[in-house]
C-alpha cells in the first residue's frame, strides 16, 4: 500500500508517527501532534499499543482495528501464522498494520534494524504469502522503507 511517509521529529514521537503513516494509506493527513497527544504519548513514549488502536478506529471511522499481543519473547508458529493472517487480512483490506516491536531484525537486504526498547513500525505490505512484509519506519528517513521476514 501506498504511505505518505513522515518521519517522527523527535525520538519519542514512533507511536503517533507509526499510526500517522498508516493512516496516510487511506488517504488520511492526521497532524502527529494531535495524534501523540490523543495517544498519551510523553517523552517516554507511547505506553501501549492500546493506546494506538483506540485513534486509529476513531480516525477510520470503523471499529476495524484490534490489539493483539505476543507476550513471549519468541513468537511461536501459532503466534506468527496469526500475524501473517492477520497482516495478510488488513492490507488486502486496503488498511496498514502498527507494530509494536522490540529487539534487532534483520531486513532482506542485509541491514540492522535495532530497538532494543521498543519501536513503533508500520507494516503496508506482504508477498510470499506473508512471509514477507514491507515496513514503513518513522525512525530514519535514509531507511524509510524495508522488507523484513515474519
Amino acid at each position: 500500500l501506498p504511505v505518505d511517509y513522515e518521519a517522527q521529529p523527535n525520538f519519542y514521537y514512533c507511536g503517533p508517527a507509526a499510526a500517522r503513516n498508516a493512516l496516510s494509506v487511506q488517504d488520511k493527513d492526521i497532524d502527529v501532534d494531535t495524534m501523540a497527544e490523543r495517544m498519551g504519548t510523553t517523552e517516554s513514549g507511547t505506553d501501549s499499543i492500546n493506546d494506538i488502536t483506540p485513534v486509529l478506529n476513531t480516525e477510520t471511522g470503523r471499529d476495524v482495528y484490534r490489539s493483539v499481543e505476543i507476550s513471549t519473547p519468541d513468537a511461536d508458529d501459532k503466534q506468527t501464522d496469526t500475524l501473517r493472517e492477520d497482516i495478510i487480512r488488513t492490507v488486502d483490506d486496503g488498511r496498514a498494520v502498527v507494530a509494536n516491536i522490540a529487539g534487532t531484525a534483520t531486513d532482506t537486504n542485509g541491514e540492522s534494524h535495532s530497538f532494543a526498547g521498543g519501536h513503533y513500525i508500520t507494516v503496508n505490505g506482504y508477498r510470499d504469502a506473508g512471509n514477507q512484509v514491507k515496513i514503513a519506519d518513522s525512525a530514519n528517513p535514509n531507511t524509510a522503507e524495508y522488507w523484513i521476514t515474519t
